[in-house]
């Protein structure tokens, strides 16, 4: 997933802590011996998809206050590539498109032109979060009790209910999973494919963050769905972000991040292709 215009760094590290409890969510561990081989499915299933994600391109529409700004997502030599085609659901057109597809094509010469310890650079600092996604799947393991709360239909989707619960005695040994012990939700799995097909997950208790800098409190909620793309993959569709925090115990932030994805593609090398135009976002199915 991609990280943009984040206006508190602590903000910044609260989504990435989230949406690692969101990817990793099915490697809690279960106590009945159903719930094991659901989550064992699961685990086998969602690793797939994590490993894929890197292997498309898509679409994301990025909802901000009443309005919204849609972005064709690239991977460009290795890390993503993110530029403006809309905004308010309005395609640009004019100078603005021509000022975009300009920047495009300026990232594409710079990156094709750098040395390959620029590249490894860069590469390596997008990375970085997938690495510190698995090691907070260590973590993961420690921090909850998953329950099997029944079955339902989700859309077309059976699914199988899970709830997610904070583990008595669990410690954080790191700051990143200082959050995990005052969160708990819960996980829609698919009956056929083990795919999740949604997640929600909310702050039961304040949890301080970097220090004393931030504290997330009660009211913080997220969802995320997902959606199948190609064959076995399954990517996320949307993504639901209500942040209720104090920074410095004093002031009070309130936010929110309401992201949907979508047009999800094969990455084509730009060695081997580079289109003038991308595809229109607006002739696919699955877009906003």
């Amino acid at each position: 997933m991609t990280c943009r215009r984040r206006l508190i760094r602590f903000h910044k590290l609260f989504r990435l802590t989230l949406l690692i409890l969101l990817v990793c969510l099915g490697w809690l561990p279960a106590s009945a011996q159903d719930v094991a081989e659901i989550i064992q499915k699961s685990v086998e299933a969602n690793n797939r998809d994590w490993k894929a994600n890197s292997q498309f391109d898509n679409f994301e529409t990025d909802r901000i206050g009443q309005g919204s700004r849609t972005y064709d997502v690239t991977i460009l030599f290795g890390s993503p590539y993110e530029r403006l085609v809309a905004v308010n659901g309005k395609e640009l057109t004019g100078d603005q498109k021509a000022a975009q597809q300009k920047k495009f094509e300026q990232a594409l010469s710079q990156r094709k032109a750098e040395s390959p310890e620029q590249r490894s650079r860069r590469i390596a600092k997008y990375e970085a979060d997938r690495r510190r996604d698995h090691v907070m799947l260590e973590q993961l393991t420690s921090a909850f009790n998953f329950t099997l709360q029944g079955e339902q239909q989700l859309g077309p989707y059976p699914v199988y209910v899970l709830k997610a619960t904070p583990r008595p005695g669990y410690r954080p040994p790191n700051r990143d999973s200082r959050v995990l012990p005052g969160m708990e939700g819960t996980l829609w799995i698919d009956k056929s494919s083990f795919h999740w097909v949604k997640v929600e997950a909310h702050v039961i208790h304040a949890v301080e963050i970097e220090g004393f800098v931030a504290k997330v409190e009660p009211g913080t909620r997220f969802e995320l769905e997902t959606m199948p793309v190609e064959g076995d993959i399954w990517l996320p569709k949307h993504y639901l972000m209500t942040a209720n925090a104090k920074i410095l115990g004093l002031i009070s932030h309130h936010s929110q991040e309401d992201d949907s994805y979508f047009n999800y593609h094969r990455h084509v090398a730009p060695e081997l292709s580079a289109p003038e135009n991308p595809p229109d976002h607006n002739s696919t199915q699955g877009g906003p």
